[in-house]
């Protein structure tokens, strides 16, 4: 049995309006076999930054041949180039804002030009359902990279913070606050385990420990615990760690060794 071509979307648009599922019938049109799946449509609105998070954190659990199109286009109806790249064995469409260039920057990327997988008239203000979701659903039909325009030899680039050594440990920050006010932050568990004895300090929560889970706490306890998104985050049982502290994404975040250990 042929396995169902999976097409994920990433979007901006909430569900309060009829664009999502307006997507989600173009797809239907051209490859009704897809599995579409909603990768999620709350990314804060024109925040490229979250976006690119997002879509860099969650791509990997799909099968590969998946097509990924995300669409946080505060740009579009201007000058900025629609894409459609190959990287990791998978496939991405949408602008090119720096909205996927977490994903790679050195990539196989496509300007979509073609207008033959385009929908036959093109909204100035919703490429996300007369390009991108057309194309997507070419795409999933077995439609080759190179037919949809010319190489595209750069894209955009967003910067994407990464945790800088310091002379006792990592300077990191935080990159997003999930809807549990969770603090997501950019170490990884090679960071903590690269130091003997670590503390993780971010605004007035400091810690030595390392939680298992968010159960593991007392009510409104802080913890730091390694999270669904395989980085470091600053928690709270039933409450919001964000809230708690204060703090919000691009907060500063220190991973350090211990302050005894800095004796000579």
């Amino acid at each position: 049995m042929t396995a169902r071509p999976v097409i994920t979307l990433l979007t901006d648009f909430g569900h309060l309006d009829p664009f999502v599922g307006v997507m989600k019938g173009v797809i239907a049109g051209i490859c009704p076999e897809a599995n579409v799946v909603d990768l999620t449509h709350d990314v804060p609105a024109q925040d490229v930054f979250a976006g690119a998070f997002y879509l860099e954190r969650a791509f990997r659990y799909f099968p590969d041949g998946t097509v990924h199109v995300a669409v946080v286009d505060p740009g579009v109806g201007t000058r900025r180039a629609p894409l459609a790249m190959n990287a990791h064995g998978h496939t991405f469409v949408g602008p090119d804002n720096g909205l996927l260039s977490w994903v790679a920057r050195r990539v196989r990327a496509v300007r979509l030009n073609n207008r033959a997988f385009f929908r036959a008239e093109i909204s100035h203000t919703f490429h996300g359902r007369d390009v991108f979701a057309s194309v997507a659903a070419h795409l999933a039909r077995g439609v080759p990279l190179e037919s949809l325009g010319p190489t595209q030899k750069r894209i955009v680039s967003l910067a994407r913070p990464k945790p800088r050594k310091t002379r006792y440990g990592f300077s990191a920050e935080v990159l997003a606050v999930d809807r549990f006010g969770n603090l997501i932050t950019n170490l990884e568990p090679a960071h903590w385990n690269a130091l003997g004895r670590p503390r993780l300090t971010v605004g007035s929560f400091s810690t030595e420990r390392l939680s298992h889970s968010y159960g593991a706490a007392r009510p409104r306890e802080i913890v730091a615990v390694f999270g669904g998104y395989g980085l470091l985050e600053i928690a709270a049982r039933d409450a919001s760690a964000a809230a708690l502290l204060g703090l919000e994404r691009g907060t500063r975040v220190g991973l350090d060794e211990r302050l005894s250990r800095r004796r000579p």
